[in-house]
C-alpha cells in the first residue's frame, strides 16, 4: 500500500491527501488485524457471541480502509494525471482491492460466511485482496524502480499493453469464481457435473492463460530494456524521495552529499527551490 501511495502521488504531481489520517489508518489497520484472526473460523463451531465479536471486528477494518481508498482518489482529484504504466497498475490496484474488501465484509457477517464457507467465492476474494494488495503493487513497483536500479527505461508502449492484459486476464480468472462461489461450487474438487460450473470455468481458464500471457509480457519487458532499453536519466518521472536525487543507476555511495531533507517529498522540494531560484 505505501508502494501505491508513492505511484499515486509521483503521477497526480501531488502530495497525498489527508497524509496524517492515511498514518492512522495504516496503524488502526494493524490493530485490528490482530483481532479478527477468528473470521477464518466461522465453521468451526464457535458461541454465537464469539462469532458476534469476530463479524463487528471484522467489518470495523473497513473503516480505515475505506479511508485509504478516499484518500488515495483525493491524491488523484484535480492532479495532474500521466497514465503511465506505473500509474495504471496502481490504480488497477485500487478497483481490485476494492472488490477484494466488498466481499470480504460480506464474508465478515458470519451466516454469509456458513453458505460460503469452503467454496469459490472464498477463492476470489482471497485473490482480489491478495492481487490488490501484493501483485499489482509489485508489478507497479517494477516499471516504476527498474530504470533506476538497471539505468534502462522499459517500454512504454509494451508496459500498457501488459497492464491491460493482466487487468483483463485477472478479472476473467477470478471475478466468475463468486458466481461458482455462491451457486455452490466447492474447493477442492477436480471434476463437476453442473453445466453452469462447466462454463465458469471454461471462462477462468482463459483468463488464467490470459494472466499468463500478461506476466510474460512484463518478463520480456524487463529483459528487452536490459539490452535495448533507452538511456534512464536521473528522475524520469519527476519523483518525489530521495533516490531520485541521484544517478540511474546510482553510484556505490549513493551521494556526494546528502541532500536537505524538510519533508516526506525532499526532492520535490529541492525542484521547486529550484525553480523559485531560477525565476
Amino acid at each position: 500500500m505505501g508502494v501505491t501511495s508513492q505511484l499515486l502521488s509521483v503521477f497526480s504531481r501531488k502530495p497525498i491527501f489527508g497524509y496524517k489520517a492515511m498514518v492512522y489508518a495504516v496503524l488502526a489497520i494493524g490493530f485490528l488485524g490482530f483481532l479478527v484472526w477468528g473470521h477464518h473460523m466461522f465453521a468451526v463451531g464457535m458461541s454465537t457471541p464469539l462469532q458476534t465479536w469476530f463479524m463487528l471486528a471484522s467489518m470495523a477494518i473497513a473503516v480505515p480502509t475505506g479511508i485509504k481508498i478516499f484518500n488515495w482518489i483525493g491524491t488523484m482529484w484535480m492532479g495532474q494525471i500521466r497514465f503511465e504504466p506505473p500509474m495504471l497498475f496502481a490504480t488497477g490496484f485500487i478497483l481490485v482491492f476494492l472488490i477484494g474488501g466488498l466481499s470480504g465484509i460480506a464474508l465478515a457477517i458470519f451466516p454469509f460466511d456458513l453458505y460460503v464457507t469452503d467454496s469459490y467465492f472464498v477463492v476470489a476474494h482471497f485473490h482480489y485482496v491478495l492481487n490488490g494488495a501484493v501483485v499489482f503493487p509489485i508489478f507497479g513497483a517494477i516499471y516504476f524502480w527498474m530504470p533506476k536500479m538497471t539505468g534502462r527505461m522499459l517500454s512504454e508502449r509494451l508496459g500498457k499493453i501488459s497492464f491491460w492484459v493482466l487487468f483483463v486476464g485477472f478479472n476473467l480468472t477470478f471475478f466468475p469464481m463468486h458466481a461458482m462461489g455462491l451457486s455452490g461450487m466447492p474447493r477442492r474438487v477436480a471434476t463437476y457435473a453442473d453445466t453452469d460450473w462447466n462454463v465458469y470455468n471454461q471462462i477462468a481458464t482463459l483468463g488464467a492463460f490470459v494472466l499468463a500471457i500478461g506476466v510474460l509480457m512484463v518478463l520480456i519487458n524487463c529483459l528487452r530494456s536490459l539490452r535495448f532499453g533507452r538511456i534512464a536519466p536521473a528522475d524520469p518521472w519527476g519523483g518525489n524521495t530521495l533516490e531520485w536525487y541521484t544517478s540511474s543507476p546510482p553510484p556505490p555511495h549513493n551521494f556526494d552529499s546528502l541532500p536537505p531533507i524538510r519533508s516526506e517529498r525532499p526532492v520535490d522540494d529541492l525542484r521547486r527551490e529550484a525553480a523559485a531560484a531560477r525565476a
